[in-house]
């Protein structure tokens, strides 16, 4: 059952690339990764993704139960839109994987791809096995980031009910780490009144959503948790965007990361709100050159590619 230290390493690498967690990683090392990998990697960097889906097929010919090429495989059919083909990879990749762990990764690279066609229910089956695996050896706080994740991508494909449903599980599951310190415990609320706040600005409630604006800055102004600090002008773009104050949102997410595929795409949609084609097409084709296999760029390169053929045509 015990895989070597180095291999689960070297898996956590590979999927960290293509799936990363909510809001924490797995440590990751660049020296641990195949070469193809970084090959592979650098190729997507460029733009090639056909270049990159033919070394990793390249790859299976000789290693046909190769855990890092068929995750990687499937990722890049992921971004070029074909998740049908992509989730045979994904399904390879579960019945070859050695340990639990490494059959959770899969599963995990699973849900995302049903993530790149807000396929909600679909999510939820794969993260739930995942939720389950960090249940089964009691890490409670991936735990509560798996079920996190699984709200993200369920948020951003429209089901709100069961958004609200496992950001909570995700709020009272990671709060049940033994010996808890304080910080964790602010950082666990944070990101609850962050998820309560997007939600109800989703539902129109934008009362009830800066109610939690203003529960969340509370909690990052301790600050216990300073590298959260980029997630709240993201939280106030959202929440101003779904308020029809794309003035606000514009400038809020503007001090977001900018780096992050989600919030090109929705600096690309407010650009759009406003009326200015030029500047969301200019950020709707940065947000659908993404190379993650994350909610973020599950989210945002179908969008943007949809969006930059419209605005295009």
């Amino acid at each position: 059952m015990k895989a070597t230290a180095a291999m689960i390493l070297r898996t956590f690498v590979v999927i960290s690339v293509f799936v990363a967690p909510t809001l924490a990683q797995a440590p990751s090392s660049q020296q641990e990764q195949p070469e193809f990998i970084k090959q592979g990697q650098q190729l997507m960097r460029e733009g090639k993704l056909d270049a990159a889906l033919a070394l990793y097929r390249q790859t299976l010919q000789t290693s046909p139960d190769s855990l890092e090429a068929n995750t990687a495989a499937g990722s890049v059919l992921d971004l070029m839109g074909q998740g049908e083909e992509a989730r045979q990879y994904f399904g390879k990749a579960i019945q070859v994987a050695d340990t639990p762990e490494h059959k959770a990764m899969a599963q995990r690279a699973m849900a995302m791809s049903y993530a790149f066609e807000g396929d909600c229910k679909k999510i939820i089956q794969h993260e739930q096995a995942v939720f389950n695996y960090y249940g089964s050896v009691k890490e409670f706080f991936r735990q509560g980031e798996t079920a996190d994740e699984a709200a993200r991508v369920c948020i951003d494909s429209g089901d709100l009910d069961t958004a609200y449903h496992w950001y909570q599980v995700g709020h009272d599951t990671g709060l049940k780490e033994p010996d808890i310190k304080p910080a964790r415990v602010d950082l666990w609320n944070f990101r609850w009144e962050h998820a309560q706040a997007r939600i109800a600005a989703r539902r129109g409630s934008q009362a009830e959503a800066q109610k939690h604006v203003a529960a969340a800055k509370a909690i990052l102004d301790k600050g216990t948790n300073p590298e959260q600090q980029p997630f709240f002008p993201y939280l106030e773009g959202y929440v101003a965007f779904y308020a029809g104050d794309y003035k606000t949102a514009l400038q809020d997410l503007l001090k977001a990361n900018q780096n992050d595929a989600f919030v090109q795409c929705m600096i690309g949609q407010t650009y759009e709100k406003l009326g200015d084609e030029q500047k969301a097409s200019e950020y709707y084709r940065k947000a659908s050159t993404a190379i993650a296999h994350n909610p973020a760029a599950a989210y945002a390169v179908p969008l943007a590619k949809k969006k930059l053929s419209s605005l295009t045509s």
